[in-house]
């Protein structure tokens, strides 16, 4: 039985579909990029007990897992499931009286609070148009509180249950999260983002609050109060990992680290009823959840095991082989059942399709789990280039069915010569997980891709596992060697590939605590990767119509003046978080000044979130000429022998030479563009110096097809072949279909049309001039940035 008590009249709705990734969930207010919300924030599936919460007997502990509701007998260790319909359930927490239990549930596109009583079953819904969150009842257990977004950024908010009214308890800018309350009701302590990350204790009785802790990002970071109203229990993002800490409440300056360690994450404390006791979830080395609980008092954490699992319903066992050309391969699989919830096996990580809100995880091959009773659908890609395939199987209770999948490729990558490669994502980046780099493989055996270049990079303040540069995989694919994103603030995000040394400092620029007014131009850290032997551009650099009148001061403010200046050897072009045709025109702009810069692609995903993309659904492919080692892939990359892409596969030869190549310009010249597709393409278009000059009909749905005629070129510029347009499904997961080839030269290597290079000088320059008013803006004066200053005289020279 549903009731539902709450309605808001505050209607938020979801994005629609937009030329790149912005949100999957409701926006809310005050985050610039949604992914944090979504991926700090939002409950997580996760195989093993996820948010811990003791029961107020001390008997019991429910918790999350799998995406349903558990309830642990602490004495006899077995696990038995509470909810079992088709959207997930997280965050339990307990009436004091011990009745009821409240969570969120989530159905990938929004959550809501269901208040779930134990001896009728009956659940009362608290929901509106927007995401609810982190519900708790009050002290009586008369009321409700509860995060809601229904005001448009996320507020507490209570309601009382016997007279459905609900009132906004607090409404300052930022958000607020996670409330927790003392058993007394005196204390409310929770959460509050917006200027930098704060641990708030408010007290009920005088309304003063008083800031436990804060830091500028503290990601996965929960409080507890303890049943007293003391001390509240949080964990605390460090260098090297997170700390369970306790505060006094009275005496904020009072920390006491209860544990630490490199790389450990304790997750989602939660008090025992007594105080005695703080309970937390942390991931193993198989990416599995673990039970913990230590004493308020300090000594070693312990492991409080399920030793049973009570599905409360017939479960059977379902085995799943992935095969191409009939031999066993690795692959991308979501599985659900017949209420089309997410399926899991019983080790490994799961991960929440953004774009999608598919649940997935990565199969050697061969994978078996344990499913409920009833019809099963089984669904597989292996990278971009394998259309998805499904299977359906009847799972009988204690019978293990097996099903075999057979993948096809539309295009073979490694025969044609070219390796694959996705070069900007984070491994590690205040996720629910600590991955090590040996997990990268299993991924990148799934998306079938041979080459990562997983950037360190800082969390604002916090320069994260850098003891994983220099950490590489030669010899054959898949290879793997660190990077390293380098951040200037406005001034440009930058990539550093195949270097041998950090770059010091990470950061700088307005904004950041540690060299906020630095005189530090990009070209610095540009010149270290080239010095080393590495090859740096920009990352993310545009969206929609980068050139527009409303827009020309969007790109990032190096950009345009180290691209005229011929500073980086590549500019990411494709990329999940910013607009594949926004930026292909700023590359174009570059190309038409005769800068020869490289294509580049990367995902911008975040390994260790439970909700990002899959690597390597943005990649670029680079023609070696069948070598497979690092030094003939980047040879590759840096001569422009390779296209970028979201999910078509794109060959283009004119009179049958290959990107990166030289023909004589000024006549007609023959071309042939080859397309190969997992999923549709809207059509095919020839782009001359910029210039759309031919269009054809793409795909409707996977397969092949091969283009060709004449076209007239002038003397000098270059000629390239993109694939745009269409909705992308699995495989890919970026928000359309985007593939380009790097550009065939006319005459020579870095030659330009007259009439195409004064375009590109007009547009550049209103893009410089909008850039160098962003800098005196951002650092108060030309006189505090004097070098950087310089740079704009220099390139402003260089367009004269």
């Amino acid at each position: 039985m549903r009731v539902l008590i709450l309605v808001s009249s505050v209607v938020i709705a979801a994005c629609p579909l937009h030329a790149q990734w912005t949100n999957r969930y409701a926006k809310v207010l005050g985050y610039r990029h949604h992914v944090y919300l979504e991926g700090y924030e939002l409950p997580t599936l996760n195989q093993g007990p996820t948010d811990p919460a003791p029961s107020p007997d001390g008997t019991r502990v429910a918790f999350s897992a799998r995406g349903w509701i558990w309830l642990l007998d602490l004495r006899t260790g077995t696990a038995t499931r509470l909810t079992n319909g088709g959207a997930m359930d997280f965050r339990p927490t307990w009436s004091s009286d011990g009745r009821r239990l409240a969570y969120v549930r989530d159905d990938t596109r929004d959550t809501w609070i269901v208040v779930h009583d134990l001896g009728s079953g009956t659940e009362q819904i608290v929901d509106s148009p927007a995401m609810e969150l982190d519900p708790v009842f009050t002290a009586d257990d008369d009321a409700l509180i509860f995060a809601s977004a229904s005001a448009g950024q996320f507020d507490l908010w209570r309601l009382d249950f016997e007279s459905g009214e609900r009132t906004r308890i607090s409404e300052r800018v930022g958000i607020e999260l996670k409330p927790t309350v003392s058993a007394d009701g005196r204390w409310l302590v929770y959460l509050h983002k917006g200027g930098g990350d704060r641990v708030v204790a408010r007290d009920r009785e005088s309304g003063g609050e008083t800031e436990l802790a804060s830091e500028r990002i503290v990601s996965q970071m929960r409080p507890a109060v303890r049943p007293d109203g003391r001390t509240v229990a949080y964990n605390w993002a460090t260098q090297d990992g997170y700390e369970l800490r306790m505060v006094a409440i009275d005496d904020p300056s009072t920390v006491v680290v209860l544990t630490t360690g490199v790389r450990r994450l304790p997750l989602a404390p939660a008090w025992d009823p007594t105080g005695s006791w703080i309970w937390f979830t942390e991931a193993d080395a198989r990416e599995v959840m673990r039970l913990h609980r230590i004493r308020a008092a300090g000594g070693a954490p312990e492991e409080v095991p399920v030793l049973a699992w009570d599905w409360g319903a017939p479960t059977g066992r379902l085995r799943v082989r992935t095969t191409m050309g009939g031999e066993q391969v690795a692959a991308r699989l979501a599985i659900v059942d017949a209420n089309t919830h997410p399926l899991i096996p019983d080790v490994g990580q799961a991960t929440f399709g953004l774009q999608d809100g598919r649940i997935f995880f990565y199969s050697p091959g061969a994978v078996e789990l344990t499913v409920p009773t009833g019809q099963v659908t089984v669904s597989a890609v292996r990278g971009l280039t394998t259309p998805e395939e499904r299977a359906s199987v009847a799972i009988r209770a204690g019978v293990v069915e097996e099903v075999t999948i057979q993948l096809d490729d539309v295009w073979n990558a490694r025969a044609a010569g070219y390796l694959s490669g996705d070069h900007h994502f984070h491994l590690n980046y205040g996720g629910v997980y600590t991955l090590e780099p040996d997990d990268l493989l299993p991924m990148m055996a799934g998306e079938n891709l041979d080459v990562a270049t997983p950037l360190v990079a800082n969390l604002h303040n916090r320069f994260e596992y850098q003891t994983m540069f220099g950490w590489e995989r030669g010899g054959s694919p898949p290879l793997v060697r660190f990077g390293q994103e380098v951040r200037s603030h406005f001034l440009g995000h930058l990539g550093l590939l195949n270097t041998k040394t950090l770059f010091w400092p990470w950061v700088w620029g307005p904004g950041y605590q540690v060299h906020g007014g630095d005189d530090r131009p990009n070209a610095e850290a540009l010149a270290h990767a080239h010095a080393e032997g590495g090859l740096a551009g920009y990352v993310h650099p545009s969206g929609p119509d980068p050139f527009g009148a409303e827009n020309v001061g969007s790109l990032p403010v190096l950009l345009p003046v180290d691209g005229v200046l011929g500073n980086m050897d590549w500019l990411e072009v494709a990329c999940l978080w910013t607009d594949e045709i926004g930026t292909a025109e700023v590359w174009y702009r570059f190309l038409n000044l005769g800068v020869p810069i490289a294509l580049e692609a990367g995902t911008d995903v975040m390994n260790d979130f439970y909700r990002t993309m899959a690597i390597g659904t943005t990649r670029q492919y680079v023609y070696t000429g069948g070598a497979t080692s690092f030094d003939a892939y980047w040879r590759g990359m840096r001569e422009g022998r390779s296209f970028v892409t979201t999910g078509p596969m794109l060959e283009l030869t004119v009179d049958g030479a290959m990107p990166g190549d030289a023909i004589a310009g000024g006549r007609s010249v023959q071309y042939e563009v080859q397309l190969a597709s997992a999923v549709p393409v809207e059509r095919i278009e020839l782009i001359v110096n910029g210039e759309v000059v031919v269009t054809d009909d793409g795909v409707h749905e996977a397969g092949r097809r091969t283009y060709s005629g004449r076209v007239d070129v002038p003397q000098g510029g270059w000629i390239a072949a993109r694939a745009v347009g269409g909705t992308a499904g699995w495989p890919a997961m970026d928000s359309y279909a985007f593939a380009h080839t790097s550009p065939v030269w006319l005459g020579s290597v870095g030659s330009t049309d007259p009439a195409a290079r004064a375009r590109a000088i007009a547009d550049l320059g209103a893009a410089i001039d909008a850039a160098e008013a962003r800098l005196l803006q951002g650092y108060g004066g030309a006189q505090h940035v004097p070098r950087i200053i310089e740079l704009f005289t220099e390139v402003r020279a260089r367009l004269r």
